[in-house]
C-alpha cells in the first residue's frame, strides 16, 4: 500500500511499474491530442512518415509494430484527411508516403501537445520519482546505437 492507502504496484517488478506509467501516460496523452482529432497511433505514423520521408508502407509497418494490411488502411485515412500523400506510381509498386502541409502542422501541434504531457508528468512540479523515471529514459536512449 501506498502512503495515502491505495495500492501500489510492486516495487520488484520493473515490468508492473512501467506498463502503469505507461497506461498513464498514453491517456494524458489522448487526452491532449482529443482536439486534435489525433490518437497516439496516428501521431506515431504521422511521426514516422516524418521520420523517413517517402518511407514504403512495409518499412512502416516495421517501425510501428503493425501489419502491412494495417498501414494500408491508416494511411488511406490519412490521404483523405488531406495529412499525407501516398505517391504511388502503380498498384504493386513502390510507395513514397510524405506528409502533406497540412500533416506537418498537425504534427506541430502534436508535439506542443506531447511537450505539455511530458511537462505535467516528468516536469519540475511532477512527482519525484516520474521525475526521476522521465531522466533515466532520455539519459538511457541518448546517443543510443540504432537497432
Amino acid at each position: 500500500m501506498s502512503e495515502d492507502g491505495r495500492p501500489a504496484p510492486p516495487a520488484s517488478s520493473a515490468s508492473i511499474v512501467v506498463l502503469t506509467l505507461a497506461r498513464r501516460i498514453e491517456t494524458e496523452l489522448a487526452a491532449e491530442l482529443a482536439p486534435l482529432e489525433l490518437t497516439v497511433s496516428r501521431l506515431g505514423l504521422l511521426g514516422h512518415i516524418a521520420g523517413v520521408p517517402g518511407i514504403s508502407f512495409s518499412d512502416l509497418a516495421r517501425m510501428s509494430g503493425i501489419t502491412v494490411q494495417s498501414v494500408h488502411s491508416a494511411v488511406k485515412a490519412l490521404v483523405a484527411a488531406g495529412l499525407v500523400h501516398d505517391h504511388t506510381a502503380r498498384a504493386g509498386s513502390a510507395s513514397a508516403i510524405e506528409l502533406t502541409a497540412d500533416g506537418c502542422r498537425l504534427l506541430g501541434k502534436a508535439r506542443e501537445a506531447v511537450a505539455a504531457v511530458d511537462e505535467r508528468l516528468f516536469g519540475p512540479g511532477a512527482d519525484p520519482i516520474q521525475r526521476r523515471v522521465g531522466r533515466a529514459v532520455l539519459e538511457a536512449f541518448r546517443g543510443a546505437p540504432p537497432g
